[in-house]
């Protein structure tokens, strides 16, 4: 039994007005989710039980949502999927205005930090700031977890009501073994301590400990941040540790007291921010689906499209909105956006908020998010390499900068008699290539070795600031013959959400091939979209996770 008992359980009705399509499609990411953001086709119709002909229609379009990536006879979560999780983390603000908190609690203690709300019967993550160890928290943004194998468990249980405690009862009764939650280990032991007394406990101290309910080795401390101006709890704090570092004990005595300060900034800090004023949703964000069902014909499942477009109709400022205002947003019929939303009621993504308005649950994190909450800048580069280098017929590389050398991340080359053969991981002085000038030009102007490489590198420090000057003006480099005699390159930056270039993006070819007019006119431009595509997805990507760049 999944823990998303309204797709898995046939008790279940589905309303008579919800849209068949979207709750097919909402399985597919589901599953896609589960699968840890891969699949292929065939293992989506088992998965989900639906017709082959069925996924080939919702993956079509899926793909021409930018949600996932047909990659041969597989289907691949894309980042821009984010978008969906990111909808619902900046409706709920407690990320934006707790992370900074968490992050520096993590950094005093050394111990990985998690911010988590509550999901029915169970917990999940909306932030983490962890460390890097070989043995470390492997929880992502998005996973869910039962409550009762965790420390924030038993607070948030102090809330709840006897439906509540008896849909948990049920749960735990059907599924035993926890296989409902793929991101924990299966159960293998008996249940640890009496949950319903850990909840009576944790509503008397204020806290609650995590003694390896997880898994062997896994501790954890949690104290409640509670929304000022209702008292309840708004999420759970926890420092999480290994028994190597600390025993439950020594979290309890150690570092609950240094968690209950920084739980007590948190509130100040939720009591101190402004509400906001509400923001008005863009206007019609479904309108794009009319042109493509007309381009894809019956391969293109508007109502699905059009579907999970309402999701992104809630955001910052838009934490509740009545269905008038979600069908204003979509630019969808009311009677459209109306069984949109009781589908999503349905599958736990959406609940009534009172004064008919409507709210996302974090159930929408379920979409997708987990998975894609670890992809690395490479990853999000990879298939725009692949693309750019199937249209130029050259190949294609990103790189960041270390120290005063670029090193290569991500790489697609082309079979070519004569190539450029490098690998990733590969480093060059970064003032002799197209790649390090559009990452120089972004950097701190400091003291360089310059040597030459070839009778064409730059070695005078004014000339190469001038060149550097002109990489800022241009936007591009363009380098002849510097590290090698017969190589010419040129490099665009991939900017993140601040506009702070992190990487930078190029192709290299002999001389021979193009002159520089050539190079500048045909491949510039193909190599500036490729970027752009790259930081789009950075920006979806990096707005409530960090996006390593290597």
């Amino acid at each position: 039994m999944s823990a998303d008992t309204t797709l898995d359980d046939p008790a279940v009705a589905v309303p008579a007005e919800a849209i068949a399509p979207l709750i097919r499609g909402v399985a597919v990411l589901r599953h896609l989710t589960d699968a840890g953001g891969v699949s292929s086709l065939s293992g989506l119709e088992r998965g989900t039980g639906l017709a082959r002909s069925t996924v080939d229609r919702i993956t079509a379009t899926l793909a021409r949502m930018g949600y996932v990536r047909l990659d041969g006879r597989d289907a691949v979560l894309a980042p821009r999927l984010m978008e969906l999780g990111n909808a619902y983390l900046a409706a709920l603000r407690l990320p934006a205005v707790l992370d900074a908190r968490a992050d520096a609690l993590a950094d005093e203690l050394d111990e990985s930090v998690s911010l988590a709300v509550a999901d029915r019967d169970g917990i999940r993550f909306i932030h983490q700031a962890t460390r890097r160890r070989a043995m470390s928290l492997s929880f992502r943004i998005g996973d869910l977890l039962p409550a009762e194998r965790t420390a924030p468990g038993p607070l948030f249980a102090t809330e709840w009501t006897d439906a509540d405690w008896r849909r948990w009862r049920e749960r735990r009764a059907a599924d035993p073994e926890d296989r409902g939650f793929p991101a924990v280990p299966v159960r293998s032991s008996p249940p640890g301590p009496d949950f319903e007394r850990s909840a009576v406990q944790a509503r008397e101290d204020g806290w609650a400990l995590d003694d390896q309910l997880i898994e062997p080795g896994l501790v954890a401390v949690s104290v409640p941040v509670r929304d000022p101006r209702t008292g309840t709890i708004a999420c759970v704090a926890s420092v999480v540790s290994h028994t190597s570092r600390h025993t439950a004990e020594d979290l309890r005595n150690t570092l609950l007291p240094r968690l209950r300060a920084a739980v007590a900034a948190m509130e100040d800090d939720l009591r101190e921010t402004p509400q906001g004023e509400s923001v008005a949703a863009p206007s019609g964000l479904a309108t794009w689906t009319g042109a493509s069902k007309q381009e894809l014909g019956r391969e293109f499942v508007e109502s699905l499209a059009r579907g999970l477009t309402v999701l992104t109709a809630f955001g910052e400022g838009r934490a509740e909105l009545t269905l008038t205002e979600v069908a204003r947003a979509t630019g969808l019929a009311r009677a459209t956006a109306r069984r949109a939303l009781i589908t999503y009621e349905h599958l736990g993504l959406v609940a009534p908020s009172g004064d008919r308005r409507f709210t996302l649950t974090p159930r929408v994190l379920s979409l997708g998010f987990p998975p894609l909450s670890r992809t690395t800048l490479p990853d999000l580069a990879l298939p725009h390499l692949t693309a750019l280098a199937t249209r130029i017929h050259e190949s294609a590389s990103l790189a960041i900068l270390v120290g005063d050398d670029i090193q290569y991340t991500a790489r697609v080359a082309t079979s070519r008699v004569m190539s450029v053969n490098i690998a990733v991981g590969t480093r060059f002085p970064a003032y002799a290539t197209a790649l390090g000038r559009v990452l120089l030009a972004d950097a701190p102007q400091t003291d360089r070795d310059l040597r030459p490489l070839t009778p064409h590198t730059l070695t005078d420090p004014a000339a190469l600031a001038t060149a550097l000057a002109t990489v800022r003006s241009q936007g591009y480099a363009l380098v002849d013959e510097e590290l090698e005699v017969g190589l010419r390159s040129v490099a665009v930056p991939v900017r993140d959400r601040t506009g702070r270039v992190v990487a930078a993006l190029n192709t290299a070819t002999h001389v021979s091939r193009r002159t520089v007019e050539e190079y500048v006119h045909d491949i510039l431009p193909e190599l500036t979209t490729a970027a752009r595509a790259v930081e789009a997805d950075l920006r979806v990507a990096g707005r409530f996770t960090r996006v390593p760049l290597s």
